[in-house]
C-alpha cells in the first residue's frame, strides 16, 4: 500500500488534516508529522532544509501532500528525493523567493510577527492572522482554532525564523528537472490552489507550467487559500487521483476540481 504523507501549515499540527482523511479510505497508511515549532515538535528547532530531508526520512517513498508551508516542503523534498516521491500535491504553496532581495525582505517580515507573537501571545497574534485577506472565506469553525491556540508562541516565532519563505531556497529552477524525473517514473504533480486565492492560483499555475507535463493544476471553486479547510472533499478528491495514479503506474492522475493551465513563471511570488 502506498504510503500518505500529510503535512501542516504554519500555525496548524498533522490534525488539521483531520476533515480531509474523513473523505479518504479508512485503511490507507497515513503519517501526519507535527512540524517543528507545532504540536508535538513544539520544542524542535531545526532549519528548512533540514526539515525538508527530516520528512523524508519518517515518510520515505509516498504520496507527499503539503499545505503552504507544507507545500514548500514538499516541493523542497521532492526536488532533493525524487525517487522518493510517488505523488506530489501542493495546495496554496509556492517554490521560494527568486531573489535575494525579496528573501531578505521577507525574512525581516517575518522576523517582525515572530516578535509580535512573543510579545503579545498566541490568542492575539491569531487574531490578526486568520483576518488576512487570505482567510477571509475560511469560517471559523473550520479554521481548527483550538488546535493553532495550544502551540507555544516561542515555538510559533521559531518556524517563522527558520522555516519562513524568506528561510527556504528557492527551487523555481531545479523544477524542471523535477518535472522531467516524475514523468519518467509515471509520477504526476498536481498544485492546488482556492479559486478565490488569485495570488496562489497564478503561482500554481506557475509551479504547473515549470514542472511541464504531466503536472496538473486544480483550482478549488470558492476556497480562498486555506482550499483544504474550506473545501476537503475536494481535495481529498485530488488526494485520491494521485493515490489511484500510483496504483495504476502512473497514468495520469485523474479528474479532480476545476483545472487550468499556466502562464509564464512569475518565480519571486
Amino acid at each position: 500500500m502506498t504510503r500518505l504523507v500529510l503535512v501542516h501549515g504554519f500555525t496548524q499540527t498533522g490534525r488539521s488534516w483531520g476533515p480531509v482523511l474523513e473523505h479518504l479510505p479508512p485503511d490507507l497508511d497515513v503519517v501526519t508529522p507535527d512540524l517543528p515549532g507545532h504540536g508535538t515538535a513544539a520544542a524542535v528547532r531545526t532549519a528548512f532544509a533540514a526539515t525538508a530531508r527530516g520528512l523524508a526520512v519518517r515518510g520515505g517513498r509516498a504520496v507527499y501532500v503539503g499545505y503552504s508551508l507544507g507545500g514548500r516542503l514538499a516541493l523542497a523534498l521532492a526536488c532533493e528525493r525524487p525517487d522518493l516521491v510517488a505523488g506530489l500535491v501542493t495546495v496554496g504553496a509556492t517554490a521560494g523567493l527568486a531573489t535575494a532581495a525579496e528573501r531578505a525582505a521577507r525574512v525581516a517580515s517575518d522576523e517582525a510577527l515572530a516578535r509580535d507573537i512573543e510579545r503579545d501571545g498566541v490568542d492575539a497574534f491569531l487574531e490578526r492572522w486568520l483576518a488576512q485577506p487570505l482567510f477571509a472565506t475560511l469560517p471559523r469553525g473550520a479554521s481548527g482554532l483550538a488546535e493553532r491556540r495550544a502551540n507555544p508562541a516561542a515555538g510559533l516565532a521559531a518556524s517563522l525564523r527558520l522555516l519562513g519563505t524568506g528561510a527556504m531556497d528557492p527551487v523555481w529552477e531545479r523544477l524542471p528537472a523535477l518535472g522531467e524525473e516524475l514523468a519518467r517514473n509515471g509520477t504526476v504533480a498536481h498544485f492546488v490552489a482556492g479559486g478565490l486565492d488569485a495570488k496562489f492560483a497564478a503561482v500554481a499555475a506557475d509551479l504547473a507550467r515549470a514542472a511541464g507535463p504531466p503536472a496538473r493544476v486544480h483550482l478549488v471553486d470558492g476556497a480562498g487559500h486555506a482550499a483544504h479547510l474550506e473545501r476537503p472533499a475536494e481535495i481529498a478528491a485530488v488526494i485520491a487521483a494521485a493515490l489511484a495514479s500510483v496504483d495504476r503506474g502512473g497514468d495520469g492522475g485523474g479528474d479532480g476540481p476545476t483545472t487550468g493551465r499556466g502562464r509564464r513563471p512569475a518565480r519571486g511570488r
